[in-house]
């Protein structure tokens, strides 16, 4: 008998990084090493289980910048130029440990994993756009939106313009992608600011998330806590992490990817390898860096690690993903009994967890999902339009301020180490604004400009510049691209007020920030 759902959702995001100026450039690897080694994992995931007539369902958001990157023809090639890498340095590995059996088995895995990649990368058009759409189209996943570039909508209520156009690029982006508008959307870094869900209304968005606290500190005080979605006055859902499951999932410490059995996410060969060997497989200028080939377990917190072995791996990530569903058993059975009502846990994580982070995260998908299918029948497995239209009456409630954030607030993106954006952000928003106001009708040369300008405020945005600063990675890169997008921006204010536009320095930036080709500066207003 069921006696309640499971929503699970995998959040996809990656900031936009993209340098035709440079041959290569070490961010960019951020989305070659996401495409190899979590969204391809995924969709050899999904369609091994509709190859087994496996009814399942899921959400997925993928982010704006990141279906822009997935589409973008230099950067396609670009990745196929690293697969290729790739699948050369594994094959030098196979022959480089032929007489170390333990590390030479892991060598032609690296291999197989790295050729799959690539026929799939290939057998979808080099856009894995046409993966997730196919997967959607049949009804066995549902993908959601969010923000444009990921801003943080906390800290832009003083510039609401900005939220809308965040919003309304996002689902015209969507539209373009999939032929539909999106049901959903996730809220950058789950912030929600009270009010923004009219916003969300106006451009026909259905349903958002929010962390537990979110909900539990509502108003008036949600009678079924997180385990039922509410709406807000506005008409939208609001749905509410659980806690629990999250936990379970992508903590390190306590949760499943700690595993001692797992493979180790730190030790690779491109910090282990002599430089003469490997220099061709790292950064160009000799620094050394992961190259996705990873020989070791976690083993424990020592430095002595032992080598991985991936039918232990295996085993532990079905061991898990029972586990997960006894879990789940034991507090839907609870829940229904306490509540009278069949409860929705809704489990979300960034979906980098899975293969990327967690090696085997993929694995625990897949077996987690079968087991779901197979071997119980209390759990069913639901996207939130489908639990709505099945559910579809509900307490009406105003959910608080919160993220998911450290601390549930703002504080990531709002410290010493970041605070001084902002009030650069909020000045280029209101002339922006301003910018619409005195050029309502646009054509050409004028055009052009002004919707470069609101490119560039809102690759500003991005809520990964501030988030970056705030853990310390990278951060001469967050800096550089938070003053690169105001810079560009201010120039075109300059130009576009005093009517002195610069044709071919306004070329270079159109090919350098050439998201969203059908953007409308008007949107911002």
């Amino acid at each position: 008998m069921n006696k309640g759902y499971l929503c699970l959702i995998l959040h996809s995001h990656l900031p936009y990084v993209r340098h035709p100026e440079h041959e290569k450039f070490l961010e960019e690897r951020w989305l070659y090493e996401a495409i190899t080694e979590t969204y391809i994992p995924l969709i050899r995931v999904f369609e091994g289980l509709l190859r087994d007539n496996v009814d399942f369902r899921m959400t997925l958001s993928l982010s704006p910048t990141l279906l822009s990157m997935f589409s973008d023809s230099l950067l396609q090639e670009r990745y196929l130029k690293h697969i290729n890498n790739l699948i050369e340095l594994a094959s030098k590995e196979t022959e480089r440990t032929r007489w170390q059996p333990e590390f030479n088995q892991l060598a032609h895995m690296y291999l197989e994993i790295f050729k799959r990649a690539k026929e799939t990368f290939l057998r979808y058009q080099k856009n894995l756009i046409n993966a997730f759409k196919y997967f959607q189209d049949i009804g066995n996943l549902e993908i959601i939106t969010s923000a444009a570039t990921h801003g943080y909508f906390p800290l832009m209520e003083a510039t609401k313009p900005s939220v809308r156009a965040q919003l309304k690029v996002a689902c015209q982006h969507y539209k373009e992608s999939f032929g539909r508008d999106p049901k959903g959307i996730w809220l950058p870094e789950c912030g929600y600011q009270p009010g923004d869900d009219q916003l969300l209304k106006d451009e026909g968005i259905n349903y958002f998330f929010v962390d537990a606290h979110g909900l539990l500190h509502g108003q008036p005080r949600p009678k079924y806590g997180a385990f039922a979605p509410v709406y807000c006055k506005s008409g939208v859902a609001c749905f509410g992490r659980d806690l629990e499951s999250s936990k379970q999932v992508w903590s390190s410490i306590e949760g499943y990817p700690g595993d001692y059995f797992y493979r180790d996410f730190y030790r690779d060969i491109g910090f282990d390898l002599d430089l003469e060997y490997i220099k061709d497989y790292i950064h160009l200028d000799g620094a050394r860096i992961a190259t996705g080939i990873k020989y070791y377990r976690i083993t424990a917190a020592t430095n002595d690690k032992q080598v991985y072995i991936p039918s232990r791996a295996t085993d532990k990530a079905a061991e898990h993903a029972g586990n997960f569903i006894f879990n789940r058993q034991k507090q839907i059975e609870y829940l229904y009994d306490f509540l009278q009502k069949k409860p929705i846990i809704v489990s979300p994580y960034d979906a980098e967890l899975f293969g990327h982070w967690w090696f085997e995260g993929p694995q625990w998908l897949d077996f987690l999902i079968r087991k779901l299918y197979f071997d119980q029948d209390i759990i069913k497995m639901v996207t939130p339009s489908e639990y709505l239209r099945e559910n579809p009456r509900h307490q009406k409630v105003s959910p608080s301020f919160s993220s998911w954030g450290w601390k549930g607030y703002s504080e990531v993106w709002l410290q010493g180490t970041n605070d001084w954006i902002y009030r650069h952000l909020d000045e280029a928003s209101e002339r922006m604004t301003e910018l619409v106001k005195f050029h309502p009708q646009a054509s050409g040369l004028l055009k052009r400009a002004l919707n470069q300008a609101l490119r560039e405020l809102l690759l500003s945005q991005s809520s990964d510049w501030a988030f970056i600063m705030a853990t310390g990675t990278h951060v001469d890169y967050a800096v550089l691209r938070t003053k690169q997008h105001l810079l560009r921006f201010n120039r075109l204010f300059e130009e576009i007020k005093g009517n002195s536009i610069d044709e071919h320095w306004l070329s270079e930036i159109e090919y350098r920030d050439n998201i969203f080709a059908n953007i409308d500066y008007r949107v911002h207003q």
